[in-house]
């Protein structure tokens, strides 16, 4: 297996590069790297995040799949957070005004997998899944109930 604390590099399509930037400085708290006019490098909670430009019509459609009840992007990332940190993050978009695509909500309840999880999107319509653990080590845990 690889180091679990080993950095993933994502690019990601974005069709305001201004917009979206200042999203993921202003308002995640993530640090620039290299850019260009068309590009720029993001350190995303410790991985590599490349925002690229592309014209509107270029950008990925928005599929979902049925979880839990919720309409959940079919393409989504995010970073796995310590649940103080999880917490923090969704009150201090709250207090931004960002709409959740789905409300702070805790999955698996009571089971080896209890996890808190939520979804908002970037300004170029990109999804982005928030969640934590309360037991980390967990995180790849195949004893859950599944929900009906």
């Amino acid at each position: 297996m690889p180091d679990p604390t080993c950095p993933f590099h994502l690019a990601l399509p974005v069709t305001d590069l201004d917009a979206t930037r200042a999203f993921y400085t202003d308002l995640l708290g993530c640090p620039t790297g290299r850019e260009s006019s068309r590009w720029v490098d993001l350190d995303f909670f410790g991985h590599q995040l490349v925002l690229h430009l592309v014209e509107p019509e270029h950008h990925p459609a928005a599929a979902s799949n049925a979880v839990d009840g919720h309409d959940v992007p079919a393409g989504h990332f995010g970073p796995v957070l310590d649940w103080a940190d999880w917490e923090r993050l969704s009150e201090r978009l709250r207090a931004h005004g960002i709409g959740f695509l789905i409300e702070p909500y805790v999955r698996f309840e009571g089971q080896a997998g209890e996890q808190g999880t939520f979804f908002i999107q970037d300004p170029s319509g990109n999804a982005l899944e928030f969640k934590t653990f309360r037991d980390i080590s967990k995180l790849f845990s195949t004893d859950l109930e599944q929900p009906v």
